[in-house]
């Protein structure tokens, strides 16, 4: 296959004293690409997250690893730190090519099959959900295929192998300590190497945007109180550089777990004086006054799910409480404090 067949080459970025790249996977949504790494070592390589399966990003890979220097049959594993498609989608594509075996959380599997397994209906739940907390019939109808769409992205699946929470992990010739978090992906794994003080921190922590959580149907019902502990977690750990997801590796790591922790705090102190002022809202219409009414169904999704993360979590502090009506919409209000 000639050059350009495989199509441009995608942007590489060696850390030859951690003997380990970056190597940018194009994305069409905003995020503008996922970071992929390559980590050499003496049983082969490790590829972790390899980004969304479609036709630019299976090109770029094959110019990317000719540039590398290596081949599918050098790639032993494939790690996941979640279940997103922009991280999970290739793994299948490369499992299939190097027959390497790929690694991610058993709590991040099971999400993966509520997403995009075979018997996954989330096409009708969310909808469904959505539907009980006041998005109008106009944009429910955009989300069964919205969602679908999805699937191309993220076959063939892959048989995954799991990784053990806390347990070391062989990548590239170093040991790392596996760190389960969740809020934006139940059973992220973010991977620590005490000695270099490197964490690649995959969605977990990101440079500068908030990491989107969000509250699904079937998943974890307290998603924002989840991501806060995993925050406070991460921030024990003496990290000098961290490798993220998306945009570019960053060393002010507790100082951004900061940032984001008061961030989500001044979100729920705003969302709690939406619903004083207004006695009721429904999810809809904190998310709309959160993040407008211009959005696609892509950012629409995202910011539905987020603002009704804040929501449960005012709710689960006694700040909040849910009211469903004899019609099945939910309303939600400040909560009345008891009578004494």
């Amino acid at each position: 296959m000639n050059q350009e067949e495989k199509g441009p080459s995608p942007d590489i970025h060696h850390i030859e004293e951690h003997q380990l790249s970056q190597v940018k996977i194009t994305l069409s949504n905003p995020l503008r690409w996922v970071n992929s790494y390559v980590l050499r070592g003496d049983d082969g390589i490790t590829i972790i997250d390899p980004g969304p399966r479609t036709a630019a990003s299976e090109r770029e890979w094959l110019v990317g690893m000719e540039q590398l220097g290596f081949g599918f049959s050098d790639i032993a594993s494939i790690v996941l730190t979640h279940h997103h498609p922009d991280h999970y989608g290739l793994a299948g594509w490369f499992q299939e090519r190097s027959g390497a075996k790929v690694w991610m959380s058993e709590r991040a599997h099971r999400e993966a099959m509520l997403m995009w397994g075979t018997d996954s209906t989330m096409d009708h739940a969310l909808p469904a959900f959505f539907r009980q907390h006041g998005m109008p019939e106009a944009k429910l109808a955009l989300l069964p295929e919205h969602l679908n769409g999805f699937f191309p992205q993220v076959t063939p699946q892959p048989d995954i192998s799991f990784i053990g929470e806390d347990l070391p992990f062989r990548m590239g010739n170093r040991i790392w300590v596996p760190v389960q978090t969740a809020g934006h992906a139940p059973g992220h794994l973010s991977f620590f190497h005490a000695e270099s003080g490197i964490l690649l921190c995959g969605d977990a922590v990101l440079p500068q945007i908030s990491p989107n959580v969000s509250l699904l149907p079937g998943s974890d019902a307290e998603p924002l109180a989840l991501f806060l502990a995993g925050l406070r977690c991460l921030r024990e750990l003496h990290v000098r550089t961290a490798y993220p997801g998306h945009r570019h590796p960053f060393t002010h790591f507790r100082e951004r777990i900061e940032a984001l922790l008061l961030h989500h705090e001044e979100r729920l102190a705003s969302i709690a004086g939406m619903l004083s002022a207004a006695g009721r809202l429904t999810a809809f219409e904190v998310c709309t006054a959160l993040f407008g009414e211009k959005l696609g169904i892509h950012q629409l999704r995202f910011a539905m799910c987020e603002a009704l993360a804040h929501l449960a979590e005012l709710t689960r502090r006694g700040e909040a409480e849910m009211i469903e009506n004899e019609d099945g919409m939910c309303y939600f209000s400040v909560r009345k404090p008891p009578h004494s």
